[in-house]
């Protein structure tokens, strides 16, 4: 009697033991998705932060000429210049004008439209919030994307992979300018290949396949126009396109220079393709941060 009682509790301890179980891998996976969205609102603050001061730098060249054709037409009685000076003062307002709804474009919102997004449109846009123009710090910049081809993705968070991809392109270059090249063609079965490739110092071998880790940089030193960074844009970049169902993989040689490419879908992924993304181990496991103290 006490051995059947026995064996009927244990089903009953077995399954209380697999609902426990159950009740904390939802618990770890909600904040694990809390964690990343924190990661991701940190890197924004991050870029926002660049791309302010590069907008502070931009400002400051577009009222210099301003401030002075105010100044001389206060002291002239010329109509013709007063006229003149009002005309370059819309001018260059409309131009910080539109800095500024830029930035608050790449601020605003947490993004998750998904729809048929015009790859050009957002590169020039991106390539619009850097703020300062590239060819000011030397650099030679060829696009090659088509107007027409499409990817199926969220446009700003698109927009952010591409600013903070130009970022680092821009850093790697400065001083000394370089060549910055972007080329987009579509790729078998309905996939896009974009590939951002850059001219500038490279990233060490060691340190290559590290360099989606989160809190890794290769920056030692603040940069003109940014800051070091806390070595997040990566791994938000990362995480953004494997929430597209894409890939995001890397290139570089030490002094010649980086390649990024970017796998995306053409069109709406299938509701199979959909349920089969997942995160990948590694970064799962890259997430779980070392405990001060332990070996």
């Amino acid at each position: 009697m006490v051995m059947n009682s026995a064996l009927a509790i244990a089903p009953s301890l077995a399954d209380q033991a697999t609902e426990d179980l159950r009740a904390e891998l939802e618990r770890m996976s909600a904040q694990l998705a809390r964690i990343k969205e924190q990661l991701r609102a940190t890197q924004c603050l991050t870029s926002l932060g660049t791309a302010a001061a590069m907008l502070a730098h931009e400002y400051n060249n577009q009222m210099t000429p301003v401030v002075g054709y105010a100044r001389s037409a206060v002291d002239s009685n010329d109509v013709e210049f007063m006229r003149k000076a009002l005309n370059l003062t819309l001018k260059h307002c409309a131009t910080v004008t539109a800095m500024s709804e830029r930035i608050l474009g790449l601020a605003g919102g947490a993004g998750g439209a998904f729809g048929n997004v015009g790859l050009r449109a957002a590169l020039d846009e991106a390539i619009a919030c850097l703020g300062r123009e590239l060819n000011k710090d030397g650099i030679i910049a060829e696009l090659q994307v088509p107007p027409n081809l499409h990817v199926w993705a969220d446009a700003r968070q698109l927009q952010q992979v591409f600013f903070n991809l130009l970022i680092n392109a821009r850093q790697a270059m400065t001083p000394g300018g370089g060549r910055l090249s972007v080329k987009a063609e579509p790729a078998d079965p309905d996939q896009v290949r974009i590939e951002l490739r850059d001219t500038g110092c490279g990233i060490a071998e060691a340190d290559l396949p590290h360099i989606f880790d989160p809190f890794m940089s290769t920056k030692t030193s603040e940069t003109k126009g940014g800051r070091r960074g806390h070595g997040l844009g990566l791994t938000i970049c990362k995480d953004i396109i494997t929430d597209h169902h894409g890939l995001l993989k890397v290139s570089s040689r030490k002094g010649v220079g980086t390649t990024f490419t970017i796998m995306l879908p053409a069109s709406e992924p299938s509701a199979t393709a959909k349920d089969c993304v997942t995160m990948p181990l590694r970064s799962m496991d890259a997430l779980a941060l070392p405990v001060r103290g332990s070996a």
